[in-house]
């Protein structure tokens, strides 16, 4: 499978997303042709048109590729409603259509929640403009162009100070852009400007997963897509482009250790109970022989980054510890498929894992089997087997 990882030190944008796909293989002349398809004339003045741009730029001796959208639409607002209708009215193919519905929509509530109404009452100011919906489609052209079949991305920055939208001065990063980026990784810099753009951060957060460790890939091209903005640092996103070096899923784990001496075996059971509603993926006990041959145990929590506060809380919450390791891992996980099995005693779901298209686990689930045994009088090895037989 094809995979993509954007590489985003200096934030991300939709121009710049645009510009890495251009860079990366996407052919500039099959994407001013899709892009035609979008009847978006009849908003601008009579026999004006927008014009895409796109030019080779150095960013501190790097060559990029820079996006420009130039268009004499000054203030024309548009509605969700407005933006879907030009995309689901044109030729484009369906799942470029829908990828970019489903960007736009994201974006529109994102806009709704910080502004505190409806969805379909928000109007897009600079995001609802032609450059926004160029890049947005664009970038839907170009996944699909280039047969891309998944997306990582690494954790994105947040600049400082204030800025300038159609709302007045805002703080940085823009509230909008904010409520897309939640759960999502990002990290503070004395960057002064806006970093991540809410385009930007609709696209990654629509498309993309979080990946603080790039993935394993044979990489066949790379490309640099340029801010229009100068920082301190180059300001570009970098894409790499390959095929997946075994087709199993990743991300990015915190796995967190602590060594326990002085705590009852009793209340061991309440701790992990509590650690695993924070938010722990898992969290397990080892028997361990610490210093002056004092018997102890061993505790190893695994969780997201975005739930390491949540996590970290209830550790020493409910355990005596008084500090903890933290390791970052990568989690290569089987693809997982859920399917639920009628049987005589009734439904229980059962869970598949998949390497590529070939089925390497097959793993009913514990809590429908038990339920099915209980509920029937009968052993739970024998509600098991049934289901197993069923499939």
């Amino acid at each position: 499978m094809k995979i993509a990882y954007f590489d985003c030190p200096s934030g991300i944008s939709g121009n710049m997303i645009l510009g890495a796909l251009i860079d990366a293989g996407l052919d500039p002349a099959f994407l001013r042709k899709e892009l035609r398809k979008l009847k978006i004339t009849p908003c601008l003045p009579a026999g004006r048109n927008y014009e895409l741009r796109i030019t080779n730029l150095k960013k501190h001796g790097i060559a990029t590729t820079h996006i420009d959208v130039t268009t004499p639409e000054q203030h024309h607002h548009r509605g969700l409603t407005e933006i879907l209708s030009i995309i689901n009215k044109s030729k484009l193919d369906k799942s470029v259509k829908e990828m970019s519905s489903r960007i736009f929509r994201r974006l529109a509530a994102a806009e709704a929640k910080v502004h505190g109404v409806p969805i379909n009452k928000i109007h897009f100011h600079e995001v609802g403009a032609v450059d926004a919906i160029i890049d947005i489609v664009g970038t839907s052209i170009g996944v699909r162009s280039l047969e891309i079949g998944a997306i990582y991305c690494s954790p994105l920055p947040h600049g400082v100070g204030n800025i300038r939208h159609a709302h007045g001065v805002l703080p940085n990063p823009a509230p909008a852009t904010a409520e897309l980026l939640k759960k999502f990784p990002t990290y503070g810099t004395k960057i002064k400007g806006e970093l991540v753009t809410p385009t930007g951060a609709a696209i990654i957060r629509t498309l993309a997963k979080a990946c603080e460790i790039p993935p394993k890939m044979k990489v066949g091209s790379i490309g640099y897509g340029a801010g229009s903005k100068e920082f301190s640092i180059p300001n570009y996103a970098r894409l790499f482009i390959g095929e997946a070096l075994i087709p199993t899923e990743n991300d990015a784990i915190l796995q967190i250790e602590t060594n326990i001496d002085d705590m009852k075996p009793s209340l061991y059971s309440k701790a992990i109970k509590s650690i695993l509603s924070a938010g722990a993926l898992d969290a397990y006990i080892l028997p361990i022989k610490m210093k002056k041959e004092r018997a102890g145990v061993q505790l190893v929590t695994l969780c997201a980054p975005e739930n390491k506060d949540a996590v970290l809380r209830a550790i020493f919450t409910f355990t005596t510890t008084l500090g903890v390791r933290i390791f970052l891992a990568t989690r290569e996980k089987l693809q997982r498929k859920f399917v639920n099995i009628k049987t005589k005693y009734g439904k229980a779901k059962v869970k598949f894992g998949l390497l590529g298209k070939q089925t390497m686990v097959i793993a009913p689930e514990y809590e429908d089997y038990r339920s099915l045994a209980k509920k029937h009088h009968i052993p739970i090895e024998k509600a098991y087997k049934e289901i197993i037989d069923r499939l």
